[in-house]
């Protein structure tokens, strides 16, 4: 088969071998030293700078090992050097290299969150060492503000001028983009805000968002492949869900959790000094101290999902009505001039209703919760819907097995576990069962919702009430940043 045609060929000298080196019209670079050899510039190439009369091409290769499971090997930084062999040869490949890349519309100007805190508090290094030498390859201009305190990152967007950048960039774990995402959209220009495209570099506890993302292509999940994914420009949309209850908002991109999940996401925040064996350690708790939760599940379920729960009407809207928002710890009046959520005739909706007790109800938008917990396999990035994972009834030995099964997604072949996929959901908490003072916790990408009363840490404020809310979910409202 015929190469495509040349851009420009030139005869250069490459790592002290002189070749002929041609930048062909499909985006490689092609010269015969050492055997035909190709360099994929769209993939491999993220940046170029002139070193004398050399060039020096900023490139990424796979190290040739492969991940378990069949997945790619790391990524690796191997500069290129080739000398031209004049002067003007040497403008016009700098001239040609530039006009490609530039025609690949990879983003130039970007404003970078570091959170410092999240974590094993490595954010700042991770930044310094890993992240913006890759972006100093790509010749991409940082502006980096790095977060003092919770939802500082959400009032810096209300009020930043997103016309000076081509995306957002979050070093940081998941709550930092729900931050990101929540101030835009309670922008008054919110509907332009949304669509800058979003990053995420995994720097945090969980990582679910970046996760999903390499995942999804069968990359590791690793600092240097969410850069280059950002680098190389990238978008997909991404739903967002809209919980309300009352005249308070608030927009996830991950996942809501009551009952036996949200305990131990919230609870085990007293272990925090075991690092993340915290998680299985409080996991092992409550699985022996079984707790199961009253409560009501209302829901639109997506075609072919019909035959979960019993037909009823349309459940009526919650009337708590929670007027601040909490910056600091302080109470704050909530934006009004956002977005309002889809807008969905929700009486004219085919609803379905499931009655507890609950052991755990997990609300999910992308397939991983973090990068150890595959919680939704089937889970869309924009398909319109969110996965719902339902135990009701679970042996305790069998409830063991299944949250070991959480990290290949198994554990939604349990017999044990309803997995559907909804278009609106009514979640309406209750009592623990067995114990009507006490209440549970609404967990909405690795924050408290609401707490109810007798619930870990009940005195601290809230979003919102431990009562009935709504969740609905707008097909690819946002847009991300994405390996392929």
């Amino acid at each position: 088969m015929d190469r495509p045609a040349a851009i420009i060929s030139d005869r250069v000298n490459v790592n002290g071998t002189v070749t002929y080196l041609s930048l062909l019209e499909d985006g490689r670079l092609w010269w015969p030293e050492g055997g035909q050899r190709n360099l994929i510039i769209e993939k491999e190439v993220i940046g170029f700078a002139g070193d004398g009369p050399n060039i020096r091409l900023k490139t990424v290769v796979e190290d040739g090992d492969r991940c378990c499971g069949g997945n790619r090997g790391k990524v690796v930084r191997n500069d290129v050097v080739f000398r031209p062999s004049s002067e003007e040869s040497h403008r016009l490949w700098c001239h040609k290299l530039r006009e490609f890349i530039h025609s690949l519309g990879r983003p130039k100007r970007l404003f970078v969150f570091v959170n410092p805190f999240g974590g094993r508090k490595s954010a700042a290094n991770i930044f310094r060492d890993q992240v913006k030498p890759l972006f100093e390859d790509a010749q991409v201009h940082l502006t980096v503000q790095e977060t003092k305190y919770q939802l500082h990152a959400k009032q810096v967007v209300q009020s930043l001028d997103l016309s000076k950048y081509h995306g957002i960039i979050c070093v940081s774990g998941d709550g930092i983009l729900v931050e990101v995402v929540n101030g835009l959209l309670q922008r008054q220009d919110w509907d332009t805000a949304i669509k800058i495209p979003l990053g995420v570099v995994p720097a945090g506890t969980g990582n679910g968002m970046a996760k999903s993302l390499l995942d999804s292509v069968g990359d590791p999940c690793s600092i240097t492949n969410a850069v280059l994914a950002i680098i190389r420009g990238h978008k997909r949309s991404l739903d967002v869900a809209t919980i309300t209850q009352g005249e308070t908002r608030f927009f996830s991109v991950l996942m809501l959790a009551w009952g036996l999940v949200a305990d131990i996401d919230i609870e085990s925040e007293k272990y925090r000094w075991m690092g993340s064996a915290r998680i299985d350690f409080y996991a092992l708790t409550r699985i022996f101290h079984l707790r199961h939760y009253n409560g009501c599940l209302y829901f639109v379920p997506a075609p072919g999902f019909e035959a979960y729960g019993k037909t009823t009407s349309h459940p009526g809207s919650s009337t708590k009505r929670i007027n601040s928002d909490l910056i600091d710890g302080e109470p704050v009046k909530l934006n009004r001039l956002g977005y309002q959520g889809p807008e969905i005739d929700l009486e004219n909706q085919s609803w379905r209703v499931l009655n507890g007790p609950f052991i755990s109800v997990w609300l999910h938008n992308v397939p991983w919760g973090a990068e150890n917990t595959k919680a939704a396999p089937d889970a869309e990035f924009s398909d319109g819907y969110l996965d719902l994972i339902i135990v009701k009834n679970c042996p305790k030995l069998s409830l063991l097995s299944l949250m070991s099964d959480l990290n290949n997604g198994g554990h939604v072949k349990s017999p044990h576990v309803m997995y559907l996929k909804v278009k609106v959901l009514v979640l309406e908490p209750g009592t623990r069962l067995g114990d009507q003072e006490k209440e549970g916790i609404l967990d909405a990408d690795g924050e408290v919702l609401a707490r109810g009363n007798g619930s870990y840490q009940c005195e601290q404020n809230a979003l919102m009430a431990y009562d009935k809310l709504q969740i609905t979910v707008d097909q690819g409202l946002a847009t991300l940043f994405t390996p392929l």
